[in-house]
């Protein structure tokens, strides 16, 4: 913990100390809050602290961007179990190394609702950051990781449930391809996020900050068979997890058409003149995503 390319002065000192050759440094930041972002009965510390770690440093991939570090503040009960805060430092420290990052320091409180609160910064080694509000119309639009796993997950677990495996362990510790911001930025892309609310709602951020339009076609999103499985038992639209599923923390970004997209990059959609977000040429009904206060 506290190692990495970019750290020259790690935890131990009032600051640590981290290299922005770029001169411009990427900040993000996200908090997790017990029985409301997670459950320590749904997941170990070390998959906590993976999730953790994984929505800030898919924010500054999203950015175009490579993540150098993460700060993290961690407000718990006085009881807490010092070998779950062991676990948790130990999956925030996994996926930042995935990243390319190391965590470089924080602070710890008393509170009596456990609260995990991350900082992640990032260079952009000279490339221009990737926004939200540069989509034009005739764009494509495109997709890097999975949707609707975490989705799917937290789904299966809220009914008391613990399989199948693939979505469930979705949920609790994301696979995120963060190498694809930088790449995406490098193929040309006009705009971009990750999806951590659902993809109806993180496209929808996108179509309004660039004034148009964005629809997604039903037969281009990948629906696997045991997701189908899953959703028949528990009679669900598999449908509305692709669609309005968070945490997955996959990349959506729109292209120009031309565009020579590599494999990482599946193209769901355009974008059109107008506003919005449909799927199919339609409204979608029904929810498109988290809502932190619903």
């Amino acid at each position: 913990m506290g190692t990495g390319p970019g750290v020259l002065l790690g935890p131990g000192d009032d600051a640590a100390l981290v290299a922005a050759p770029d001169s411009r440094v990427l900040a993000s930041t996200d908090v997790l809050v017990e029985g409301r972002h997670f459950r320590r009965d749904w997941a170990s510390g070390t998959e906590i602290g993976r999730r953790a770690a994984a929505a800030n440093l898919a924010d500054i991939a999203a950015m175009g961007g490579y993540p150098t570090a993460l700060l993290v503040a961690l407000c718990c009960p006085p009881d807490l179990d010092v070998a779950w805060a062991e676990e948790l430092a130990d999956g925030l420290a996994a996926e930042a190394a995935l990243a390319g990052a190391a965590v470089v320091g924080g602070d710890i409180s008393a509170s009596p609702v456990l609260t995990i609160a991350v900082t992640a910064l990032g260079d952009l080694r000279g490339a221009k950051p990737v926004l939200r509000g540069g989509a034009r119309p005739g764009d494509v639009v495109a997709v890097a990781g999975r949707l609707g796993y975490a989705g799917a997950g937290l789904t299966i677990l809220s009914r008391g449930f613990r399989s199948p495996k693939l979505l469930v362990d979705a949920y609790r510790h994301p696979e995120v391809h963060y190498a694809a911001g930088p790449q995406a930025n490098q193929l040309g892309a006009t705009a971009m996020l990750d999806i951590s609310d659902g993809l109806l709602a993180d496209l929808g951020h996108i179509a309004t900050a660039s004034g148009v339009a964005i629809d997604v076609q039903r037969a281009a999103l990948d629906v696997p068979a045991a997701m189908v499985d899953a959703a028949k038992a528990l009679g669900v639209d598999p449908y509305s997890w692709v669609l309005a599923g968070g945490d997955d923390h996959a990349l959506a970004a729109t292209f120009p058409p031309y565009a020579d997209l590599t494999d990482d990059w599946h193209v769901i959609g355009r974008v059109s003149h107008g506003g919005g977000v449909t799927v199919d040429g339609r409204r979608y009904i029904g929810q498109k995503g988290w809502d932190h206060f619903r």
